[in-house]
């Protein structure tokens, strides 16, 4: 009888221990950001912080520079469970959801609160997309503007369409909307840009300036146009399983430091930017100041091969979102 009450105990106590202590999670996450980068620098600081909130029970394991491979080799990985996150691009989450293609209209966001507000209001459907295709969407991240670069001062849109503009391979639909719109399209990887500029078969492209300046493309293509093309944007994604498997009284306080983590992440990248952009002029790089006229001119052209995006890029229901959100914020901002 003794024996029977001790093995009770015993077994009562395991239980209860099972319960009490949940099962460490360790998210292996992945990026193509440089190992000793700001961007690695932040994620290390965020590992740190989601262990004091989960007591230790939450620890991110770092895979940088590419070593867990490209950004579709991270989502596959992330679907075989031998990844369990990782830090997109703009061009790694539209390979989750397509609607995310929305943030690359040219010349469709104009300003950086717009784009807050924007995100703002459209952030729910793509939770909701990307969870549907299991995954979390932990937080966004910005990451500044593209430029055009060019061998030739660029204002109006007639002035680019005298270039042959390099295009990124890999989003024909873009490259169809900006052909529609009467430009000389060249497709081209970036790892061959330089060869490219060299020979001649292209003279313009559009980058960040930080881009720019680390690939020494501009000092072959010196003008740059001050005009706001598209935001870069991307986010930062967990696998569903291993989100669902962190206990929820922590989820919001991590998710609030993931936040907080991407907005002083943002303000490096600007004061990289700047940086990069004064270093450029040291080194040849003209600056074209846009007149107040300009951007209407680029947005009217443009426009006519936004058509070539809808249904293919993105749905006609997130267009019209997006779109329903900046005119809010449009509203909003005409009495200030």
């Amino acid at each position: 009888m003794k024996l029977m009450f001790l093995a009770g105990l015993i077994l009562v106590g395991a239980v209860f221990t099972g319960t009490m202590q949940a099962e460490e999670v360790t998210i292996k996450l992945g990026t193509i950001a440089p190992l000793r980068s700001p961007w690695v620098d932040e994620l290390k600081k965020l590992d740190l912080e989601w262990r004091k909130i989960t007591q230790g029970q939450v620890k991110i394991k770092i895979y940088a520079g590419g070593i867990a491979g490209s950004e579709e080799d991270m989502i596959r990985k992330m679907r075989m469970g031998t990844l369990g996150g990782a830090v997109f691009t703009n061009n790694g989450i539209i390979n989750i959801d397509k609607e995310f293609y929305v943030f690359n209209i040219p010349f469709f966001i104009d300003s950086e609160a717009q784009l807050d507000y924007v995100i703002s209001k459209i952030t729910p459907i793509f939770e909701n997309n990307i969870e549907k295709k299991g995954f979390k969407l932990i937080t966004w991240s910005k990451a500044g503007w593209v430029n055009f670069f060019s061998k030739g001062p660029v204002v109006y849109p007639d002035d680019m369409k005298k270039h042959k503009l390099s295009f990124a391979t890999g989003t024909p639909e873009m490259e169809e909307a900006w052909k529609k719109a009467g430009f000389r399209i060249v497709p081209n990887e970036l790892k061959d840009l330089m060869m490219a500029l060299e020979s001649g078969m292209v003279d313009s492209f559009y980058l960040p300036p930080i881009v720019a300046a680390s690939g020494q493309y501009f000092a072959l293509a010196p003008y740059m146009c001050t005009i706001k093309i598209a935001p870069v944007v991307g986010g930062m994604v967990c696998s569903k399983k291993i989100w669902d498997s962190i206990p929820d009284q922590y989820k919001d306080k991590m998710l609030s430091v993931a936040d907080k983590m991407v907005h002083n992440l943002y303000l490096k990248t600007l004061d990289l930017e700047k940086e990069a952009i004064e270093e450029m002029k040291k080194h040849g790089l003209k600056i074209v100041i846009i007149p107040s006229d300009a951007l209407e001119k680029w947005k009217v052209v443009v426009d006519k091969g936004t058509d070539a995006l809808m249904g293919k890029a993105f749905s006609k229901e997130i267009y019209d979102k997006a779109v329903q959100s900046i005119n809010e914020y449009n509203k909003s901002n005409e009495k200030k």
